[in-house]
């Protein structure tokens, strides 16, 4: 097998492949500080494209382990003995290393956007732009569905997740009229869905049915339960010196990812103990002030990166 030099790939702005395009290609990698020995977790495998990138500055030593739930990014699996994909959720990460005997790595990505993929096949239900069932799971093995969701619960809890998860100015009103038509007409495909929801739409109809779609996905696949788990766990897998690069594409994730960088933990809304004496223990360091966003070009060639947010960290 023939092993690359340790070098940033001369390759364009992302490896784009008809599975999907990767955002922020080649500052995630430039980020990431790649140790050509190291071992490395890209916790949303996808298309393989980051991944791909990150075997290509590893040598023969060097080893990857890639993470996705779902079945369909099991097609793009490199042929590569360096790379072991893991069929799972990154919430285990931990778990995995360790069934591979490995205690702590060198550093980590995770982009946690929707696959092109995913929101091109109709099928999966994750993209207003197709008639198909209300599903949105990222993983079969997942119980609730999108539809299951909706048929389900309170007007209170349907509030909340438009809420908190999508940020639907009129949330409450959209709960109270789904909970109030849902058993008058059917409710399995995402046609029926926004003809149920047609008459409350405020504003840009595909920016309003965005947000609510939004927020459905990231209940049925509890995305930020997902985060907040496995960004605990960098602590004490990620070495000192290794660096964390986690992609966001909506403010709440961002948010959770910039304060767990600052603080290494998720207890950040608590107020301060006035009674605490001494300095608190700093895990991490912030490699760029700002997170960094795409280019004018990437944005050119690929418009789903127009939210994309990098942060790395480093382990101090």
């Amino acid at each position: 097998m023939v092993m690359m030099e340790n070098k940033l790939p001369n390759q364009p702005i992302n490896q784009s492949t008809n599975y999907h395009t990767p955002v922020l290609y080649n500052e995630t990698l430039k980020a990431l500080n790649i140790n050509p020995s190291g071992v490395y977790v890209d916790c949303t495998f996808g298309g393989g494209g980051h991944s791909k990138g990150i075997i290509e500055q590893l040598n023969s030593e060097g080893k990857l382990f890639a993470f996705d739930q779902d079945v369909d990014a099991q097609k793009n699996i490199l042929n590569d003995n360096r790379i072991i994909f893991v069929p799972h959720n990154f919430r285990y990460l931990q778990k995995f290393l360790r069934l591979h005997k490995v205690q702590q790595i060198d550093g980590l990505l995770a982009d946690l956007g929707v696959s092109s993929h995913q929101f091109d096949e109709g099928s999966r239900g994750f993209s207003t732009r197709f008639d198909g069932p209300l599903d949105m799971r990222m993983s079969v093995s997942t119980q609730a569905t999108a539809a299951s969701i909706l048929q389900s619960y309170s007007e209170q809890q349907l509030h909340k997740l438009f809420e908190q998860y999508g940020e639907v100015t009129n949330a409450k009103t959209l709960a109270k009229h789904i909970v109030q038509n849902r058993q008058k007409q059917p409710l399995q495909t995402i046609e029926q869905f926004k003809m149920l929801i047609h008459s409350v739409v405020k504003g840009n109809p595909n920016k309003y049915l965005a947000q609510v779609f939004q927020a459905l996905r990231i209940e049925v696949n509890e995305e930020i339960e997902a985060l907040k788990e496995m960004l605990m766990q960098l602590n004490d897998v990620i070495k000192p010196g290794g660096r964390a690069a986690i992609i966001t594409f909506h403010s709440l994730e961002d948010r959770v990812v910039k304060n767990f960088f600052r603080s290494g933990s998720l207890q950040n809304e608590l107020p301060e103990n006035p009674f605490a004496t001494g300095a608190k223990e700093k895990l991490w360091k912030n490699v760029t002030a700002k997170p960094i966003t795409a280019s004018n070009e990437e944005l050119t060639i690929n418009k789903r990166s127009r939210s994309a947010k990098l942060r790395v960290a480093e382990k101090i």
